[in-house]
């Protein structure tokens, strides 16, 4: 009897630790705020993730809230200042925060529809335009995205490299457009004779979003380069939030397509698998990247 009193004692014991330890970190974070890269323009990004930080601060059981970042840099520096407690990066912009002393850890990542977990660099140009590989474009105009894009800058510095091609020697100009949107519009409009962005497939790329969105006719562009397959995007929280804390927002995260499927449709527009686990590793040949192509700039 009495043992059976102390087992039940020491499990109530552990039952009002967690519980205690649960609301210490809501007492500590009262607020989280999450934050992604801008690869669309500000009102698309609020229409595609106001229903996911919805979710978790209903599983979370605190307020979340969605920030809408100017720049890829933003999110970075959000996360370095510990401002920005959840973000999801593009692949090198990930690697840029962890480079740059972000204490942050990765804990899922996208996957695509037949499971793989990555997607490409492409070229677009017009349709009509006579281009049709990179080395036409010589002393045309040329729309980056942003400079910690990895799809819209590093990938691409890195594949011209290989080419022997120096951007900014090579093309008439070269102009960071901001966004995977913005460098597709500069090309629509004529600013850009060519812009690089992300694609996932023949299904599903920048560029077809913004077709769905009727911001643009997909049928008005054409590919003349595609990159090898570059890993897919992470979900990195801060290192030092409370373990427990961690584990909720990995577990959250991880079950939303399943537990909230309409709000995970939103997000990809039903174009993208389930969130999986992942972990540093997964990045550390694009921490690499990004440290070539920092040195293919210094030698510039």
């Amino acid at each position: 009897m009495i043992t059976r009193r102390l087992m039940l004692g020491a499990a109530a014991a552990l039952a009002l630790s967690g519980a205690a330890q649960a609301q210490d970190w809501k007492s500590q974070y009262p607020e989280l705020v999450y934050a992604i890269i801008p690869a669309e323009n500000a009102s698309g990004v609020t229409d595609r993730w106001t229903p996911f930080v919805n979710y978790l601060s209903k599983e979370l059981g605190t307020k979340v809230t969605l920030r809408i970042a100017n720049d890829y840099a933003a999110v970075i520096e959000g996360q370095r200042s510990g401002n920005i407690h959840i973000a999801q990066y593009g692949p090198a912009s990930y690697a840029r925060a962890y480079v740059t002393g972000a204490k942050i850890e990765p804990f899922a990542i996208e996957t695509n529809l037949d499971g793989t977990k990555g997607y490409h660099s492409v070229l677009w140009v017009k349709a009509g335009s006579p281009y049709k590989e990179i080395g036409d474009l010589k002393g045309k105009n040329l729309c980056l995205v942003d400079p910690n894009s990895t799809s819209g800058n590093n990938v691409p510095r890195f594949a011209m490299n290989k080419m022997g091609i120096k951007p900014e020697e090579f093309f008439s100009k070269v102009v960071y457009a901001g966004s995977h949107e913005n460098a597709v519009i500069g090309v629509q409009q004529g600013t850009c004779d060519a812009a690089f962005n992300w694609w996932n497939d023949e299904n599903e790329s920048n560029l077809q979003r913004m077709a769905r969105k009727e911001m643009v006719k997909a049928d008005d562009f054409r590919m003349i380069f595609k990159s090898d397959q570059i890993v897919n995007s992470p979900f990195a929280y801060l290192t030092d939030l409370p373990a427990d804390l961690k584990a909720k927002i990995k577990q959250a995260v991880l079950e939303m397509p399943k537990r909230d499927p309409e709000a995970f449709k939103k997000i990809y527009d039903g174009k993208q698998g389930p969130w999986d686990s992942v972990d540093h590793k997964a990045y550390e040949p694009i921490v690499e990247l990004i440290g070539f192509v920092d040195s293919l700039r210094k030698r510039s």
